[in-house]
Protein backbone atom coordinates (compact mmCIF):
# COMPACT_ATOMS: atom_id res chain seq x y z
CA UNK A 1 0.00 0.00 0.00
CA UNK A 2 1.63 3.43 -0.94
CA UNK A 3 2.43 5.48 1.99
CA UNK A 4 3.19 8.95 1.83
CA UNK A 5 5.13 10.14 5.07
CA UNK A 6 6.82 12.27 7.09
CA UNK A 7 9.37 10.96 9.39
CA UNK A 8 10.08 12.17 12.85
CA UNK A 9 9.39 15.42 15.15
CA UNK A 10 10.41 18.50 14.42
CA UNK A 11 13.22 19.87 16.52
CA UNK A 12 11.99 23.16 15.54
CA UNK A 13 8.76 24.48 16.18
CA UNK A 14 6.25 21.55 16.04
CA UNK A 15 5.52 18.29 18.00
CA UNK A 16 2.68 15.76 17.50
CA UNK A 17 2.30 14.44 21.77
CA UNK A 18 2.21 10.47 20.09
CA UNK A 19 5.85 11.16 18.53
CA UNK A 20 7.41 10.20 15.14
CA UNK A 21 4.84 7.43 14.04
CA UNK A 22 1.84 8.81 15.31
CA UNK A 23 3.09 12.41 13.08
CA UNK A 24 3.35 9.99 10.49
CA UNK A 25 0.21 8.31 10.61
CA UNK A 26 -1.20 11.84 10.80
CA UNK A 27 0.81 12.95 7.68
CA UNK A 28 -0.66 10.03 5.30
CA UNK A 29 -3.91 9.43 5.92
CA UNK A 30 -5.00 13.01 5.69
CA UNK A 31 -7.94 12.63 8.58
CA UNK A 32 -8.24 13.50 11.72
CA UNK A 33 -6.48 11.85 14.66
CA UNK A 34 -6.21 11.20 18.16
CA UNK A 35 -3.81 14.13 17.91
CA UNK A 36 -5.25 16.35 15.52
CA UNK A 37 -6.28 19.84 15.62
CA UNK A 38 -10.08 20.00 17.87
CA UNK A 39 -11.03 22.31 14.54
CA UNK A 40 -10.53 19.54 11.90
CA UNK A 41 -12.28 20.22 8.48
CA UNK A 42 -15.95 19.30 8.08
CA UNK A 43 -16.23 15.75 5.55
CA UNK A 44 -19.01 17.26 3.68
CA UNK A 45 -19.40 20.69 1.83
CA UNK A 46 -22.24 23.20 3.05
CA UNK A 47 -22.87 24.96 -0.03
CA UNK A 48 -26.06 25.40 -1.27
CA UNK A 49 -26.94 22.67 -4.36
CA UNK A 50 -26.72 24.35 -7.50
CA UNK A 51 -29.96 25.80 -8.26
CA UNK A 52 -31.88 24.44 -11.24
CA UNK A 53 -30.90 20.91 -10.83
CA UNK A 54 -32.28 17.72 -8.85
CA UNK A 55 -32.54 18.92 -5.09
CA UNK A 56 -32.37 14.66 -4.69
CA UNK A 57 -29.49 14.27 -6.20
CA UNK A 58 -25.84 14.67 -4.15
CA UNK A 59 -24.12 17.31 -6.43
CA UNK A 60 -20.60 16.70 -4.16
CA UNK A 61 -20.41 13.01 -4.36
CA UNK A 62 -16.47 12.61 -3.81
CA UNK A 63 -16.55 15.19 -0.28
CA UNK A 64 -13.65 16.02 0.81
CA UNK A 65 -11.74 14.41 4.12
CA UNK A 66 -9.07 16.61 4.59
CA UNK A 67 -8.15 17.37 7.75
CA UNK A 68 -5.01 19.53 8.88
CA UNK A 69 -1.83 18.11 9.76
CA UNK A 70 -0.56 18.39 13.40
CA UNK A 71 0.42 21.70 14.32
CA UNK A 72 0.95 24.69 17.22
CA UNK A 73 0.25 27.77 17.72
CA UNK A 74 3.11 30.48 16.72
CA UNK A 75 4.26 33.95 16.18
CA UNK A 76 6.75 34.39 13.20
CA UNK A 77 9.15 37.51 14.48
CA UNK A 78 11.58 39.39 12.74
CA UNK A 79 10.97 39.07 9.17
CA UNK A 80 10.39 40.67 6.31
CA UNK A 81 6.74 40.14 5.76
CA UNK A 82 4.76 40.50 2.25
CA UNK A 83 1.16 39.63 3.09
CA UNK A 84 -0.06 39.08 -0.52
CA UNK A 85 -3.00 41.89 -0.25
CA UNK A 86 -0.04 44.69 -1.30
CA UNK A 87 1.48 45.26 1.89
CA UNK A 88 5.18 44.82 3.10
CA UNK A 89 6.22 45.33 6.73
CA UNK A 90 9.66 45.51 8.01
CA UNK A 91 10.34 43.16 11.23
CA UNK A 92 7.03 42.30 11.27
CA UNK A 93 5.21 39.65 13.44
CA UNK A 94 2.53 37.24 11.97
CA UNK A 95 0.70 35.32 14.65
CA UNK A 96 -1.14 31.93 13.97
CA UNK A 97 -3.97 30.64 16.27
CA UNK A 98 -5.15 27.46 15.71
CA UNK A 99 -4.12 27.42 11.99
CA UNK A 100 -5.71 30.46 11.29
CA UNK A 101 -3.67 34.31 11.21
CA UNK A 102 -4.55 35.87 14.11
CA UNK A 103 -2.85 38.85 14.10
CA UNK A 104 -0.03 40.38 11.44
CA UNK A 105 1.75 43.76 12.03
CA UNK A 106 5.21 45.04 13.12
CA UNK A 107 6.85 44.66 15.99
CA UNK A 108 5.07 45.86 18.40
CA UNK A 109 2.10 43.34 17.80
CA UNK A 110 1.89 41.05 20.57
CA UNK A 111 2.57 37.72 20.68
CA UNK A 112 -0.39 35.58 23.27
CA UNK A 113 1.22 33.94 26.03
CA UNK A 114 1.88 30.05 25.43
CA UNK A 115 2.79 30.52 21.46
CA UNK A 116 5.90 29.12 19.63
CA UNK A 117 8.29 31.69 19.12
CA UNK A 118 9.75 31.20 15.60
CA UNK A 119 12.81 33.54 14.57
CA UNK A 120 12.51 35.10 11.21
CA UNK A 121 15.44 37.34 11.28
CA UNK A 122 17.32 38.22 7.83
CA UNK A 123 14.52 36.68 6.23
CA UNK A 124 11.60 36.83 4.04
CA UNK A 125 7.50 35.26 4.84
CA UNK A 126 5.16 35.31 2.19
CA UNK A 127 1.15 33.48 1.93
CA UNK A 128 1.79 29.98 0.81
CA UNK A 129 2.27 29.84 -3.21
CA UNK A 130 -0.97 28.86 -5.10
CA UNK A 131 -0.52 27.47 -8.64
CA UNK A 132 -3.66 27.65 -10.64
CA UNK A 133 -2.75 25.56 -13.43
CA UNK A 134 -1.49 22.03 -12.62
CA UNK A 135 -1.78 18.31 -14.00
CA UNK A 136 0.25 16.69 -10.88
CA UNK A 137 -1.12 13.63 -10.45
CA UNK A 138 -2.80 13.11 -13.80
CA UNK A 139 0.07 13.67 -15.89
CA UNK A 140 2.67 12.51 -12.92
CA UNK A 141 6.05 11.33 -12.54
CA UNK A 142 6.72 8.81 -14.10
CA UNK A 143 5.55 10.49 -17.79
CA UNK A 144 4.82 7.05 -18.84
CA UNK A 145 1.47 5.80 -20.86
CA UNK A 146 0.03 3.90 -17.82
CA UNK A 147 0.20 7.36 -15.93
CA UNK A 148 -1.17 9.40 -18.77
CA UNK A 149 -4.64 10.37 -17.22
CA UNK A 150 -5.46 13.94 -17.90
CA UNK A 151 -6.77 14.01 -21.36
CA UNK A 152 -10.04 12.58 -22.33
CA UNK A 153 -9.59 12.78 -25.59
CA UNK A 154 -12.45 10.79 -27.06
CA UNK A 155 -14.84 13.75 -27.92
CA UNK A 156 -14.76 17.32 -28.57
CA UNK A 157 -17.05 17.74 -25.18
CA UNK A 158 -16.31 15.56 -22.12
CA UNK A 159 -17.71 18.60 -19.47
CA UNK A 160 -18.68 15.36 -17.68
CA UNK A 161 -15.41 14.09 -16.74
CA UNK A 162 -13.63 15.19 -13.54
CA UNK A 163 -9.91 15.38 -12.66
CA UNK A 164 -10.16 14.32 -9.27
CA UNK A 165 -10.82 11.23 -10.69
CA UNK A 166 -7.58 10.81 -12.83
CA UNK A 167 -5.83 12.42 -9.46
CA UNK A 168 -2.76 9.96 -8.46
CA UNK A 169 -2.17 10.93 -4.69
CA UNK A 170 1.54 9.72 -4.85
CA UNK A 171 2.68 11.85 -7.61
CA UNK A 172 6.17 12.82 -6.22
CA UNK A 173 6.09 16.66 -7.92
CA UNK A 174 3.63 17.04 -5.16
CA UNK A 175 6.88 17.01 -2.93
CA UNK A 176 8.93 18.64 -5.03
CA UNK A 177 6.11 21.44 -5.35
CA UNK A 178 5.97 21.84 -1.89
CA UNK A 179 9.53 22.27 -1.60
CA UNK A 180 9.01 25.28 -3.80
CA UNK A 181 6.41 27.11 -1.50
CA UNK A 182 3.06 25.55 -3.28
CA UNK A 183 0.53 25.17 -0.86
CA UNK A 184 -2.60 25.10 -2.72
CA UNK A 185 -3.03 23.72 -6.43
CA UNK A 186 -5.70 23.49 -9.06
CA UNK A 187 -5.71 20.48 -10.46
CA UNK A 188 -7.19 20.86 -14.31
CA UNK A 189 -7.68 17.89 -16.93
CA UNK A 190 -5.65 19.22 -20.66
CA UNK A 191 -6.80 20.87 -23.56
CA UNK A 192 -7.69 18.55 -25.94
CA UNK A 193 -11.10 19.31 -26.23
CA UNK A 194 -13.46 22.50 -26.41
CA UNK A 195 -14.74 20.64 -22.60
CA UNK A 196 -12.27 19.25 -20.93
CA UNK A 197 -13.47 18.40 -17.61
CA UNK A 198 -13.93 19.37 -14.17
CA UNK A 199 -10.76 20.82 -12.10
CA UNK A 200 -10.02 20.24 -8.72
CA UNK A 201 -8.27 22.56 -6.12
CA UNK A 202 -6.02 20.45 -3.48
CA UNK A 203 -4.32 20.93 -0.48
CA UNK A 204 -0.63 19.98 -1.08
CA UNK A 205 -0.53 17.53 1.94
CA UNK A 206 0.80 13.82 1.42
CA UNK A 207 -2.14 11.71 1.93
CA UNK A 208 -3.32 8.21 0.43
CA UNK A 209 -6.39 9.56 -0.98
CA UNK A 210 -7.73 12.53 -4.00
CA UNK A 211 -10.57 13.14 -1.12
CA UNK A 212 -7.17 13.77 2.20
CA UNK A 213 -6.05 16.61 -0.14
CA UNK A 214 -9.39 18.24 -1.56
CA UNK A 215 -9.74 21.58 -0.86
CA UNK A 216 -12.87 22.19 1.77
CA UNK A 217 -15.66 24.48 -0.05
CA UNK A 218 -13.59 24.98 -3.17
CA UNK A 219 -15.74 26.00 -6.65
CA UNK A 220 -15.34 23.51 -9.25
CA UNK A 221 -13.85 24.99 -12.54
CA UNK A 222 -14.96 23.64 -16.01
CA UNK A 223 -11.62 23.80 -18.10
CA UNK A 224 -12.43 24.95 -21.76
CA UNK A 225 -9.72 25.65 -24.23
CA UNK A 226 -9.98 27.64 -27.55
CA UNK A 227 -7.40 27.67 -30.41
CA UNK A 228 -5.31 25.40 -31.94
CA UNK A 229 -5.10 22.40 -29.91
CA UNK A 230 -9.15 21.26 -29.71
CA UNK A 231 -9.03 22.18 -33.47
CA UNK A 232 -5.77 19.97 -34.64
CA UNK A 233 -6.76 17.07 -32.48
CA UNK A 234 -9.92 16.74 -33.90
CA UNK A 235 -9.24 18.22 -37.58
CA UNK A 236 -6.70 15.67 -37.75
CA UNK A 237 -9.25 12.98 -37.14
CA UNK A 238 -11.55 14.47 -40.14
CA UNK A 239 -14.11 15.46 -37.24
CA UNK A 240 -15.32 19.10 -36.16
CA UNK A 241 -13.57 21.22 -34.73
CA UNK A 242 -11.24 21.70 -37.43
CA UNK A 243 -11.15 25.36 -37.30
CA UNK A 244 -11.43 28.15 -34.81
CA UNK A 245 -15.12 28.62 -36.87
CA UNK A 246 -16.02 24.94 -35.77
CA UNK A 247 -14.68 25.51 -32.11
CA UNK A 248 -17.30 28.11 -31.76
CA UNK A 249 -20.13 26.32 -33.23
CA UNK A 250 -19.36 23.48 -31.09
CA UNK A 251 -19.07 25.60 -27.49
CA UNK A 252 -22.53 27.36 -28.69
CA UNK A 253 -24.47 24.17 -29.35
CA UNK A 254 -23.00 22.81 -26.19
CA UNK A 255 -24.42 25.77 -24.36
CA UNK A 256 -28.04 25.38 -26.09
CA UNK A 257 -28.52 22.02 -25.11
CA UNK A 258 -26.91 23.20 -21.05
CA UNK A 259 -29.84 25.52 -21.02
CA UNK A 260 -32.30 23.34 -22.65
CA UNK A 261 -31.34 20.94 -20.04
CA UNK A 262 -31.53 23.84 -16.96
CA UNK A 263 -34.90 24.94 -18.25
CA UNK A 264 -36.15 21.40 -18.35
CA UNK A 265 -35.00 20.58 -14.50
CA UNK A 266 -36.60 24.31 -13.81
CA UNK A 267 -39.79 23.52 -15.31
CA UNK A 268 -40.13 19.98 -13.01
CA UNK A 269 -38.96 21.24 -9.78
CA UNK A 270 -41.64 24.45 -10.38
CA UNK A 271 -44.41 22.29 -10.85
CA UNK A 272 -43.49 18.45 -9.28
CA UNK A 273 -45.59 17.05 -11.93
CA UNK A 274 -44.31 14.01 -13.90
CA UNK A 275 -40.77 12.31 -13.57
CA UNK A 276 -37.63 14.80 -13.53
CA UNK A 277 -35.42 14.72 -16.34
CA UNK A 278 -32.58 12.16 -16.41
CA UNK A 279 -29.26 13.22 -15.29
CA UNK A 280 -26.76 14.05 -17.53
CA UNK A 281 -23.14 14.76 -16.44
CA UNK A 282 -22.27 16.38 -18.98
CA UNK A 283 -25.56 19.18 -19.11
CA UNK A 284 -25.12 19.07 -15.54
CA UNK A 285 -21.19 20.38 -15.72
CA UNK A 286 -22.29 23.05 -18.10
CA UNK A 287 -25.61 23.77 -16.66
CA UNK A 288 -23.17 24.83 -13.29
CA UNK A 289 -21.42 27.44 -15.07
CA UNK A 290 -24.49 28.90 -16.71
CA UNK A 291 -25.97 29.41 -12.69
CA UNK A 292 -22.04 30.35 -11.65
CA UNK A 293 -21.53 27.81 -9.49
CA UNK A 294 -18.45 26.01 -11.59
CA UNK A 295 -16.33 28.73 -12.65
CA UNK A 296 -14.59 28.48 -16.71
CA UNK A 297 -10.97 28.53 -16.29
CA UNK A 298 -10.27 29.17 -20.22
CA UNK A 299 -6.89 27.79 -22.03
CA UNK A 300 -6.70 30.50 -24.66
CA UNK A 301 -4.08 32.25 -25.95
CA UNK A 302 -4.68 35.07 -28.62
CA UNK A 303 -6.20 38.34 -28.32
CA UNK A 304 -9.02 37.79 -30.68
CA UNK A 305 -9.97 33.99 -29.21
CA UNK A 306 -10.32 35.79 -25.75
CA UNK A 307 -12.44 38.52 -27.48
CA UNK A 308 -14.86 35.81 -29.05
CA UNK A 309 -14.85 33.86 -25.75
CA UNK A 310 -15.70 37.01 -24.04
CA UNK A 311 -18.89 37.54 -26.83
CA UNK A 312 -19.73 34.11 -25.98
CA UNK A 313 -20.37 34.42 -22.25
CA UNK A 314 -22.47 37.66 -23.35
CA UNK A 315 -24.63 35.43 -25.30
CA UNK A 316 -25.31 32.46 -22.58
CA UNK A 317 -25.13 34.69 -19.95
CA UNK A 318 -22.17 33.03 -17.89
CA UNK A 319 -18.77 34.63 -16.59
CA UNK A 320 -15.28 33.81 -17.89
CA UNK A 321 -13.82 33.56 -14.38
CA UNK A 322 -9.98 33.02 -15.34
CA UNK A 323 -7.91 32.79 -18.93
CA UNK A 324 -4.77 30.29 -18.60
CA UNK A 325 -1.75 30.89 -20.70
CA UNK A 326 -3.26 34.40 -22.55
CA UNK A 327 -0.46 35.06 -24.16
CA UNK A 328 -1.58 38.17 -25.76
CA UNK A 329 -3.77 38.92 -22.49
CA UNK A 330 -1.05 42.36 -22.73
CA UNK A 331 -3.48 43.14 -25.97
CA UNK A 332 -6.38 42.50 -23.69
CA UNK A 333 -5.57 44.24 -20.58
CA UNK A 334 -7.76 47.13 -20.18
CA UNK A 335 -10.65 44.55 -21.37
CA UNK A 336 -10.30 42.33 -19.19
CA UNK A 337 -10.10 44.47 -16.42
CA UNK A 338 -13.25 45.53 -16.98
CA UNK A 339 -15.10 42.18 -16.88
CA UNK A 340 -13.25 40.86 -14.16
CA UNK A 341 -11.21 38.11 -15.63
CA UNK A 342 -8.18 36.91 -13.91
CA UNK A 343 -5.62 36.02 -16.73
CA UNK A 344 -2.82 33.05 -15.92
CA UNK A 345 0.37 33.64 -17.43
CA UNK A 346 4.10 32.44 -17.90
CA UNK A 347 7.10 34.72 -18.36
CA UNK A 348 9.34 32.90 -20.60
CA UNK A 349 7.19 30.67 -22.53
CA UNK A 350 6.27 31.38 -25.23
CA UNK A 351 7.15 30.71 -29.39
CA UNK A 352 6.69 27.01 -29.36
CA UNK A 353 3.30 26.81 -31.92
CA UNK A 354 2.04 29.74 -33.30
CA UNK A 355 -0.74 31.06 -31.36
CA UNK A 356 2.08 31.26 -28.81
CA UNK A 357 4.50 33.77 -31.21
CA UNK A 358 3.22 36.82 -30.03
CA UNK A 359 4.65 36.09 -26.04
CA UNK A 360 6.63 38.79 -24.40
CA UNK A 361 8.05 38.87 -20.87
CA UNK A 362 6.19 41.70 -19.70
CA UNK A 363 3.16 40.42 -19.76
CA UNK A 364 1.86 39.86 -16.55
CA UNK A 365 3.21 43.49 -15.83
CA UNK A 366 1.16 44.99 -18.30
CA UNK A 367 -2.10 43.18 -17.28
CA UNK A 368 -1.32 44.41 -14.00
CA UNK A 369 -1.20 47.61 -14.83
CA UNK A 370 -4.67 47.76 -15.68
CA UNK A 371 -6.83 49.04 -12.92
CA UNK A 372 -8.69 46.27 -11.18
CA UNK A 373 -6.57 43.52 -12.85
CA UNK A 374 -5.96 40.19 -11.58
CA UNK A 375 -2.63 39.16 -13.06
CA UNK A 376 -1.42 35.53 -12.30
CA UNK A 377 1.63 33.47 -12.64
CA UNK A 378 0.39 29.51 -13.28
CA UNK A 379 2.87 27.24 -14.10
CA UNK A 380 1.08 23.86 -16.52
CA UNK A 381 4.17 22.21 -15.54
CA UNK A 382 5.56 20.19 -12.98
CA UNK A 383 9.15 21.68 -12.72
CA UNK A 384 8.12 25.59 -13.36
CA UNK A 385 5.76 24.73 -10.19
CA UNK A 386 8.55 25.24 -8.17
CA UNK A 387 9.75 28.31 -9.33
CA UNK A 388 6.53 30.65 -9.83
CA UNK A 389 8.08 33.35 -7.26
CA UNK A 390 11.50 33.43 -9.70
CA UNK A 391 8.52 33.55 -12.64
CA UNK A 392 7.08 36.07 -11.31
CA UNK A 393 10.02 37.97 -10.58
CA UNK A 394 11.11 37.91 -14.13
CA UNK A 395 7.83 39.35 -15.30
CA UNK A 396 8.12 42.05 -12.69
CA UNK A 397 11.87 43.07 -13.78
CA UNK A 398 10.57 43.39 -17.84
CA UNK A 399 7.84 45.13 -16.64
CA UNK A 400 10.36 47.82 -14.63
CA UNK A 401 12.46 48.01 -17.90
CA UNK A 402 9.27 48.67 -20.02
CA UNK A 403 8.66 52.09 -17.33
CA UNK A 404 5.88 49.93 -15.05
CA UNK A 405 6.95 50.72 -11.66
CA UNK A 406 5.51 48.00 -9.59
CA UNK A 407 6.49 47.08 -6.32
CA UNK A 408 7.09 43.85 -4.60
CA UNK A 409 4.32 43.75 -2.43
CA UNK A 410 2.00 43.54 -5.44
CA UNK A 411 3.78 41.59 -7.95
CA UNK A 412 3.30 38.52 -4.62
CA UNK A 413 -0.20 38.96 -5.21
CA UNK A 414 0.41 37.13 -8.64
CA UNK A 415 1.03 33.53 -6.90
CA UNK A 416 -0.63 34.56 -3.74
CA UNK A 417 -4.03 36.40 -3.51
CA UNK A 418 -4.70 36.89 -7.01
CA UNK A 419 -4.15 33.09 -7.85
CA UNK A 420 -6.49 32.30 -5.43
CA UNK A 421 -9.73 35.09 -6.41
CA UNK A 422 -8.71 32.67 -9.97
CA UNK A 423 -9.95 29.60 -8.40
CA UNK A 424 -12.51 31.14 -5.88
CA UNK A 425 -11.04 30.55 -2.49
CA UNK A 426 -9.55 34.19 -2.01
CA UNK A 427 -11.83 34.27 0.96
CA UNK A 428 -9.87 31.48 2.75
CA UNK A 429 -6.38 31.49 1.78
CA UNK A 430 -3.90 33.56 -0.61
CA UNK A 431 -3.05 36.26 1.83
CA UNK A 432 -1.95 36.65 5.51
CA UNK A 433 -4.99 38.37 6.72
CA UNK A 434 -6.81 37.69 9.67
CA UNK A 435 -9.52 34.94 9.83
CA UNK A 436 -7.57 33.19 6.68
CA UNK A 437 -6.28 29.85 6.74
CA UNK A 438 -2.53 30.16 8.00
CA UNK A 439 -0.34 29.04 4.45
CA UNK A 440 2.60 30.29 4.94
CA UNK A 441 6.33 30.52 3.22
CA UNK A 442 9.09 31.01 5.02
CA UNK A 443 12.12 32.15 2.43
CA UNK A 444 15.78 32.66 2.91
CA UNK A 445 15.55 35.24 1.11
CA UNK A 446 13.59 37.75 -0.77
CA UNK A 447 11.27 35.37 -2.93
CA UNK A 448 11.73 37.95 -5.64
CA UNK A 449 15.38 36.66 -5.85
CA UNK A 450 16.62 33.96 -7.47
CA UNK A 451 18.57 32.90 -4.58
CA UNK A 452 15.06 32.61 -2.80
CA UNK A 453 14.67 28.85 -1.13
CA UNK A 454 11.37 27.87 0.55
CA UNK A 455 13.01 27.03 4.73
CA UNK A 456 9.43 26.05 5.69
CA UNK A 457 6.11 25.49 4.49
CA UNK A 458 3.37 25.84 6.71
CA UNK A 459 -0.21 24.70 5.60
CA UNK A 460 -2.68 25.41 7.76
CA UNK A 461 -0.39 26.06 10.31
CA UNK A 462 0.95 22.76 10.16
CA UNK A 463 4.93 22.53 9.25
CA UNK A 464 4.84 20.25 6.18
CA UNK A 465 8.30 20.89 4.53
CA UNK A 466 11.62 22.09 6.53
CA UNK A 467 14.67 22.77 4.34
CA UNK A 468 16.95 21.81 6.85
CA UNK A 469 14.85 19.14 8.55
CA UNK A 470 14.71 15.16 6.51
CA UNK A 471 11.64 14.86 9.18
CA UNK A 472 9.56 17.32 7.16
CA UNK A 473 10.71 16.31 3.82
CA UNK A 474 8.03 14.03 2.75
CA UNK A 475 8.93 10.89 0.27
CA UNK A 476 6.68 8.99 -1.98
CA UNK A 477 6.75 5.22 -1.72
CA UNK A 478 7.40 5.12 -5.14
CA UNK A 479 10.04 6.96 -4.91
CA UNK A 480 12.00 4.30 -2.32
CA UNK A 481 14.53 2.04 -4.04
CA UNK A 482 14.81 4.29 -6.89
CA UNK A 483 18.43 5.88 -8.31
CA UNK A 484 19.14 8.83 -6.14
CA UNK A 485 16.99 7.91 -3.47
CA UNK A 486 19.06 9.07 0.22
CA UNK A 487 17.74 7.59 3.19
CA UNK A 488 16.94 9.67 6.02
CA UNK A 489 19.82 10.22 8.43
CA UNK A 490 20.25 8.15 11.70
CA UNK A 491 17.73 8.32 14.00
CA UNK A 492 14.91 9.45 12.02
CA UNK A 493 11.79 7.06 12.34
CA UNK A 494 13.43 4.17 10.24
CA UNK A 495 11.02 2.77 8.44
CA UNK A 496 7.65 4.65 10.07
CA UNK A 497 4.71 4.52 8.07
Amino acid sequence: MFVNRLRGPSLAILSCAMGALMLTACATTGEASSNASASAEPARSSRALAPGLNSASDLNPYPSTYAPLPRQDMAIVGATVFDGAGRKIENGVVVVTDGRIAAIGDASTPVPQGHQIVDGRGRFVSPGVIDIHSHLGVYPSPGVQGMSDGNEATNPNTAQVWSEHSLWPQDPGFNTARAGGVTTLQILPGSANLFGGRGVTIRNVPATTMQAMKFPDAPYGLKMACGENPSRVYGSRNQSPATGMGNMAGYRAAFIAAQDYRDKWNKWRETGQGTPPTRNLQLETIAGVLDGSILVQNHCYRADEMALMMDLAEEFGFKITTFHHAIEAYKMAPQLAAKGICAGMWTGWWGFKMEALDGIEENAAIVDAAQGSCAVIHSDDQELTQRLNQEAAASLSAGRRAGLNIPEERAISWFTLNAARAIGIDKETGSLEVGKRADVVIWSANPLSVYARADQVFIDGALTYDRSNPAYQPVSDFELGQPGFARPAAGVAQGAR
